[in-house]
């Protein structure tokens, strides 16, 4: 069975695998359709991400469609089309026993730290499968990068009138801005990229974009933008160190910073700077199971426009010569999917 695999540092390599067993207990057998790139993927590739280690077969972001399932099994059936909850918590550690799944001990993210669905079919716990008669595979990939902007949003928690800022405007920072325009709170977003807050203003309508420089022109646009008051939520989605470090000096008091980028280097500020405006500082880690339903009753209700999102294509024979774009803001790329099987 055809698979991908990232074998070194910036190496894909194709590998040939056993085909999955029969399904057991509470299992299913799953055939991937499509698996959207990720910033993880991106991250697993060039070595940045800390709960990768090689060589692994990618893949969370997953559209699939259900082969057979074991017994016991419930929730879906063969032909169902399904999203991937990737989280394989192990259900008894104390933050699970809590309901925090996301941050489950014991811990293992498909396409992280064992392998995932870059390959033809695999083995899944049946319970982490979401289906819809309605979606398509390509929309269905794209529900655990809306599950992780969901969860960020919801640690951030803006309310009706805050000033609510979102830095990075990848698909996390989009993912979260999905579900900040449900607050009713105002929003601003930032981003170096002038060409990605083009696209923010194009598809999403907003006006309240800051192009990040570094010489302090962000700060007056922020005072401008909020009446001087700055932003009682900001969540940061660049996984960048200064950023990260940097995004403090934008908080209104006693507001709210969620991180939801990841970064293997440490991040410093000066006490003060966080101890001043009594401001709290949040991790925002996956997602929940209540997120991936949510999402997918929002897309078929036509709430969430995934359209423009995908902005590059490529299939098994060609991703070992496209991915490495997809590492390249210049090349345009917002969201990658890939065909894994048609």
């Amino acid at each position: 069975m055809r698979a991908i695999q990232i074998s070194e540092l910036k190496t894909l390599k194709p590998i040939e695998i056993d085909p999955p067993a029969a399904p057991g207990p509470g299992q299913a057998l799953v055939r991937t359709h499509r698996m959207g790139v990720c910033g993880t993927d991106i991250s697993c590739y060039l070595g940045k991400f800390p709960f990768f280690d090689f060589p692994r077969i990618p893949g969370h972001e997953l559209g699939v469609e259900v082969v057979s399932v074991g017994d016991g099994v419930s929730n879906v059936a063969a032909g169902d089309r399904c999203s991937v909850e990737p989280y394989m918590n192990c259900g008894t550690c104390y933050p699970c026993r809590r309901g925090a799944t996301n941050c489950c001990q014991n811990l293992k993210v498909i396409g992280v730290m064992m392998d995932g669905g870059l390959c033809e079919s695999f083995l899944v716990r049946a319970d982490k499968l979401h289906p819809s008669a309605k979606l398509s595979y390509d929309q269905l990939a794209l529900v655990e990068t809306l599950a992780i902007g969901c969860h960020a949003n919801d640690r951030a928690n803006p309310q009706a009138a805050d000033h609510a800022l979102i830095i990075g405007m990848g698909p996390i920072g989009l993912a979260t801005l999905e579900f900040a325009k449900f607050t009713g709170a105002k929003i601003s977003v930032m981003d170096m990229n002038p060409d990605r807050l083009d696209f923010v203003r194009k598809n999403y309508g907003i006006d309240n974009t800051i192009e990040f420089s570094g010489d302090g022109s962000e700060l007056e646009r922020m005072k401008q933008l909020t009446g001087g008051d700055m932003y009682q939520t900001i969540v940061d989605a660049t996984g960048n160190r200064h950023s990260m470090a940097g995004a403090l000096n934008y908080l209104a008091s006693t507001g709210s910073l969620v991180y939801v980028g990841i970064t293997t280097d440490e991040i410093a500020f000066k006490h003060p700077t966080m101890h001043k405006p009594e401001a709290s500082i949040l991790a925002s880690r996956n997602a929940l199971p209540g997120d991936f339903t949510r999402i997918i009753q929002l897309i078929e209700m036509g709430m969430i426009n995934t359209d423009p999102w995908i902005t590059h294509r490529t299939d098994m024979d060609k991703v070992l010569n496209d991915f490495d774009s997809y590492t390249k803001p210049e090349t345009g790329v917002i969201k990658a999917v890939i065909s894994v099987t048609a």
